[in-house]
């Protein structure tokens, strides 16, 4: 078996901290566990995150956050096609989300109590998405209310999808939500725009 290689630096660790941080929640995601994730012993993940483990979080969101930033909000709010800009952000979605094999931090982060050290930052996250796909749905031509409306069904509908395909085991469950969710809003562009 193929030891794994120690990472030497604040920012390569991000990714393992946070597939740790998926795995375990906030919660369960001990020093010792983060220490395995990103081969790192204890004192080096404290040389990199002086704050310990909230330290860790926050870079973790802030890499999300820049992420979602670049591929998702960001072509929402600027993009000079409303059907396209939606298309990638399903398309960008279930690839990140592994078709809801993977967990979003950031959800689980407002689901428990460990959540109201990064309340802020949760509500941000959402706040952002819904407001981003609102916003290219009003350039669509789809009306503000309705065009609000949309975005909080397909920002939560995406949350919701992410739950039940872990819970039953099932991609395909993933799948046909974001199908549904896709359909409803390029439909709803067409109608409009």
């Amino acid at each position: 078996m193929k030891a794994k290689r120690a990472l030497t630096d604040r920012e390569s660790a991000i990714p393992a901290l946070a597939e740790a941080f998926r795995e375990h929640g906030f919660e369960g995601a001990t020093l010792a566990t983060l220490s395995k994730a990103t081969g790192l012993g204890k004192g080096s993940l404290y040389n990199f995150f002086p704050g310990g483990k909230e330290e860790m979080m926050e870079a973790v969101l802030e890499n999300i956050d820049g992420w979602f930033a670049k591929a998702i909000f960001s072509p929402l709010e600027h993009g000079s096609d409303p059907a396209a800009a939606v298309t990638a952000m399903f398309d960008d979605v279930t690839a990140y989300f592994r078709s809801g094999r993977r967990v979003c931090v950031v959800g689980c982060l407002g689901l428990n109590s460990s959540g109201e050290t990064f309340a802020i930052k949760v509500k941000d996250y959402f706040a952002r998405w819904i407001s981003a796909l609102a916003q290219c749905l009003e350039a669509g031509k789809v009306p503000p209310a309705m065009a609000l409306d949309l975005a909080e069904e397909a920002v939560s509908g995406i949350q919701g999808a992410i739950v039940l395909a872990r819970a039953l085991g099932d991609e395909a469950s993933f799948q046909r939500i974001v199908h549904r969710l896709r359909s409803t809003l390029l439909d709803t562009i067409g109608r409009f725009g």
